[in-house]
């Protein structure tokens, strides 16, 4: 009978915990619900049907003739290729200047400010001031003309990623690197202090203990650049307008001029596509960082 009443007790008692759990995380739920789950969902049927006027189902009809519409394969080579050279680059920098200010350099200070300004500079500025350095009649033309060459329109000629991969560093290391320089100070001191009285070298350090022990973060790192890397559509409208160079017609070009047209079926296409391929990507980091870094985890 005791028994009984103990394990009754204790049902009632998980049941009591569950609920006041559904409390808490029900008003973050729900609004997870109406502003991200439903409207996918809403995407996904649209992707499926003929047009909202004319809702027979097609299926992937949609994404057959996504996938073969040249303007959706320009911008998605675009994008592929900025976000290709654009990411590893602000990872790999951002942690090259986080490891540069954990040595004792002069002026230290200084140099973290100097990264940390593109932070605080309104967007509409960052895009003033490229455009007078990389416009037609722009500084870099006029510099490069004293040495007897002729002017480019940097945003219309091949070199236009170029500039917008320098603009998209420029904001964004200063954030990566704030990130890298708190994951550095975690690292366990006496494990480097064990590998320097044994005499490794510091490429052994870098590689067998603070790779590893940053692996999270590297993680963290590349998927906010990656995210960051599909926001550049904004700078680039600023620079450029909705319709720019073909080689700056981004997805969110694509997007944003297919909305603007009322294609519906052709946008939610578009974002499912675009939805599966993120999830892969990301999938794929979180794999390779729980290979690399499982056995530093705890």
């Amino acid at each position: 009978m005791k028994k009984a009443k103990k394990a009754w007790f204790g049902a009632n008692g998980r049941i009591r915990d569950f609920l006041h759990s559904c409390c808490f995380i029900g008003p973050s739920f729900v609004g997870v619900a109406i502003f991200f789950i439903v409207p996918f969902a809403v995407v996904v049927y649209y992707s499926m049907i003929r047009s909202p006027i004319n809702p027979q189902f097609v299926f992937l009809e949609n994404f057959k003739n996504i996938l073969t519409n040249t303007a959706f394969l320009t911008a998605a080579k675009n994008t592929a290729t900025f976000s290709a050279v654009a990411v590893p680059l602000a990872v790999v920098l951002a942690l090259c200047l986080a490891l540069m200010l954990e040595a004792r350099i002069p002026l230290k200070s200084h140099f973290r400010t100097f990264f940390l300004c593109p932070m605080m500079v309104p967007v509409a500025s960052v895009v003033l001031i490229w455009q007078v350095i990389f416009s037609y009649n722009g500084v870099l033309n006029d510099f490069v003309a004293i040495f007897g060459a002729d002017k480019i329109d940097w945003l219309k000629s091949d070199y236009c990623q170029i500039v917008v991969i320098i603009l998209f560093l420029w904001k964004n290391l200063g954030y990566n690197m704030i990130l890298f320089m708190a994951a550095l100070a975690n690292i366990p001191r006496d494990l480097l202090e064990v590998a320097e009285v044994e005499g490794a070298s510091r490429a052994y350090k870098f590689f067998a203990i603070k790779l590893r022990y940053l692996s999270p973060t590297v993680l963290f790192v590349a998927i906010l650049s990656l995210i960051n890397s599909f926001k550049v559509f904004r700078e680039i409208y600023l620079l450029t307008g909705p319709y720019p160079y073909q080689g700056l017609y981004m997805m969110q070009h694509f997007m944003n001029n297919t909305f603007a047209s009322l294609d519906y079926q052709k946008l939610s296409a578009a974002a499912v596509i675009l939805a599966i391929v993120m999830v892969i990507i990301i999938a794929l980091l979180f794999l390779i960082e729980d290979k690399f870094g499982k056995d530093v985890e705890g």
